[in-house]
């Protein structure tokens, strides 16, 4: 029995077989047939076409390149043959000649949709979002059932910042193809980002069901309820992501993020490393592991990690929080320009935003005071009595609170100091910043800027008219949506105006106002606190990240220099105490004489100022409420004047409550200083007495005299708004001059 001899087959039958082995995934045998036919018909355009499809598919780009380009010198016509050098070319990072054979497909074939929607691809990874849509759109005309171009219809959108244009597309997209599972978790994050949470929620969690391997999602989901505080579920959702893909840098990154919202500091810090060492560029995990480095005062690779962060500041980063720059040796340019990159991602298009014609004023001045610190908080110490003062006949204020409501009476008590309180937790960005708008807000005053918690998407849309950056957060937020800064002459000068995105306004004295009905306990022995009964007690009760090595260089100096005296500071955590007290020991201090202070309600925790001797201050940056604290109870109080806004606020309080001579200029003269107080006990006995005989007399707590001030200020801002003039800035005249 012979074998049949192979039946013979023309060039064109074998490409197609060959074509079919391509679709079949068997590249081998696909190859094979290419070559043998090219041998007998070496310009033969479909087989060289689809040897460049083979190369392609195996990644040996080069080669597909040239093969494809081999096909269109024999057939320069086939608009597929341009299309997919495109692709390679994309692939093979050469962007600009792949849109030059876009267009040449498109210009032999029109209604190519792949031509279109690939070359969409290449302009969206340009940044060129208005034409990639434009490119989408056409797709989608050309085929109204394409769910591939809403999908990325729906991205190039989201990629912009559009998020309000992402939802539809997304939502056309798994309309025609329900399992499209990504569509879904893109859709939760479009949610999330407009403050639709249990939306988010809701999409992310059908995305893990359509592809329980899909890491993202369970990224997503993460953010989103971490969103909504619920930071254990969050936990858990990251590390099922990290279970599908281990080396997934940004849902370390998310995870870390959570762990520090939600007290974890060890955790954090790891989850941060580890998305480090997978992406050393990775500026939001940096932000962390160098913060919470700060927090648990583990100084032994910090100033390293800072030194690159402050890098990738100069560099033009996007994702730096400003928060995180503070506490860096930087700038007061260096803070602007992390500020502007930061916010940037909350700019948003001008038709997105509220508009607002200059107008008379209509009766009373409406200012909206818009946080998530209206409760038992430090923002809540200073201006309790600030908002109950305001005066009625002339002003209306509102509360636009989205933080907890913790039940304690300082709670309460700010309920009833506004006009109205109006609870926005459960309002997406927009839903808040429409109710601020339909309440004919004319003066939004953001309480947070980029401190945690911060909800800067509502300022974005612009609901007021004219809309101020003020006390929560120490610097410029780098916004275009936020037209003044409240400051004094002492913190920002005039000349420091080109580093602030917002207008400067000097208020008369001290920008920080202070409530006059915070109670003081009875003061505590000694002994009750862990304090010897005899000796100098130096103490500094500022958060943990703000004690920097060299500061506490000059502290353990002054604990040798001045025999019997203990440092007393705040219990911040686990981790900052131990290494404060091996530091301390490093340096020749016995650990015992740091004393650590455990948290107290905030009567209790005055009231046992009054057993220290000298509060020393730090830098770069200072206490606010602290040194407040520490005033009002009568404690001196010793600053180093920096450079930046933070670094400066302890030193404005102190002039204003006339006590300059309490503020260096640089950290010799600190130390000097305080060492001089130290062995001078009539000097400081002096300062002390002085401070307790005028404290009520001075501007620092003369609250009715600060909010006519403010009121002054916001008259000023109104005035120049109803003139139809932009911002500009200004000195607050003292109330009662002329």
């Amino acid at each position: 029995m012979t074998q049949n001899a192979p039946q013979k087959v023309t060039p064109e039958e074998a490409v197609s077989i060959a074509f079919a082995r391509f679709q079949a995934g068997e590249l081998d045998n696909a190859e094979s047939l290419c070559k043998q036919i090219l041998s007998v018909e070496p310009k033969n355009a479909e087989a060289l076409h689809l040897q460049g499809l083979i190369a392609f598919r195996n990644g040996r780009y080069r080669q597909a390149i040239k093969s494809i380009e081999q096909a269109i010198k024999i057939n320069k016509n086939n608009p597929h043959y341009h299309c997919n050098l495109a692709l390679v070319l994309q692939k093979d990072g050469q962007p600009q000649k792949a849109l030059m054979q876009y267009e040449k497909a498109l210009s032999l074939k029109p209604d190519l949709v792949i031509a279109h929607t690939n070359m969409a691809n290449v302009l969206e990874d340009q940044g060129r979002y208005d034409e990639a849509v434009a490119r989408y759109k056409q797709a989608i005309a050309i085929d109204p059932g394409h769910a591939t171009a809403y999908y990325n219809l729906g991205r190039a959108y989201f990629r912009s910042g559009r998020y309000d244009e992402a939802i539809v597309p997304y939502q056309q997209a798994i309309a025609l193809k329900p399992g499209m599972a990504e569509a879904y978790t893109n859709l939760g994050a479009a949610f999330k980002e407009k403050g639709r949470l249990p939306e988010a929620v809701a999409m992310h969690e059908r995305a893990i069901a359509l592809d329980p391997a899909m890491a993202e999602a369970y990224n997503n989901l993460g953010i989103a309820l971490q969103e909504q505080l619920r930071y254990e579920e969050a936990i858990a959702a990251y590390k099922k992501g990290l279970a599908v893909k281990p080396d997934h840098a940004d849902a370390w990154y998310n995870l870390a993020l959570t762990y520090q919202k939600h007290g974890k500091l060890a955790e954090s810090i790891e989850a941060s490393a580890c998305a480090i060492k997978l992406d050393p560029e990775n500026q939001g995990a940096l932000c962390i592991l160098v913060h919470q480095l700060q927090h648990a005062c583990a100084w032994e690779n910090l100033a390293g990690h800072e030194r690159r962060l402050l890098e990738m500041v100069r560099e033009g980063r996007h994702g730096i929080s400003p928060f995180s720059v503070l506490n860096l040796p930087a700038t007061p340019r260096d803070q602007l320009t992390c500020a502007r990159a930061y916010s940037g991602k909350f700019t948003l298009p001008p038709e997105l935003r509220f508009s607002h014609a200059s107008r008379k004023r209509r009766g009373k001045l409406r200012v909206g005071y818009l946080s998530s610190d209206l409760y038992y908080h430090a923002t809540a110490f200073l201006m309790a009595e600030l908002f109950e003062r305001h005066d009625r006949s002339a002003f209306e204020i509102t509360a636009y609170s989205y933080g907890k409501d913790d039940g304690t009476e300082m709670r309460q008590r700010l309920m009833r100091g506004f006009d109205a309180f109006v609870d926005i937790r459960d309002m997406s960005h927009p839903e808040a910043a429409k109710k601020i708008y339909d309440d004919g807000i004319d003066i939004l005053v953001d309480l947070k800027g980029h401190t945690g918690g911060s909800r800067l998407q509502i300022a974005a849309y612009k609901p007021a008219p004219i809309q101020v950056n003020y006390l929560g957060y120490p610097g410029t937020m780098g916004a275009d949506f936020m037209d003044y800064i409240i400051a004094d002459p002492f913190i920002l000068p005039m000349d420091q105006q080109p580093f602030f995105s917002e207008q400067i306004v000097q208020m008369p004295d001290c920008y920080q106002p202070n409530d006059t009905k915070r109670e003081v306990a009875q003061t505590p022995t000694r002994a009750s606190c862990g304090l010897p009964e005899e000796g100098f007690v130096f103490c500094s009760f500022n958060s943990a990240y703000k004690i920097t090595p060299d500061v506490f260089d000059i502290w353990m100096r002054l604990l040798k220099a001045v025999p019997e005296s203990v440092l007393w500071l705040y219990k911040a955590n686990p981790l900052a105490d131990g290494n404060l007290k091996r530091e301390a020991a490093a340096r020749g201090v016995d650990p015992e004489r740091l004393v650590l202070a455990p948290p107290m309600p905030l009567p209790e925790h005055l009231a046992r100022h009054r057993l220290a001797d000298l509060f020393l201050d730090n830098l770069p940056v200072n206490a606010h409420t602290g040194a407040s604290d520490a005033l009002w109870v009568g404690l001196p109080l010793l600053t180093c004047a920096g450079t930046t806004f933070a670094g400066r606020v302890a030193g404005s309080l102190l002039t204003t409550a006339g006590l300059p001579e309490l503020v260096a200029h640089n950290l010799q003269d600190y130390e000097a200083l305080a060492l001089a107080l130290a062995r001078d006990p009539a000097r400081l006995q002096s300062i002390r007495e002085k401070l307790e005989r005028t404290r009520l007399r001075t501007p620092l707590f003369d609250i009715e005299k600060y909010v006519a001030n403010l009121e002054s200020a916001y008259e000023t801002m109104w005035k120049t708004w109803e003139a139809g003039e932009g911002p500009g800035a200004f000195a607050v005249k003292p109330t009662g001059t002329a």
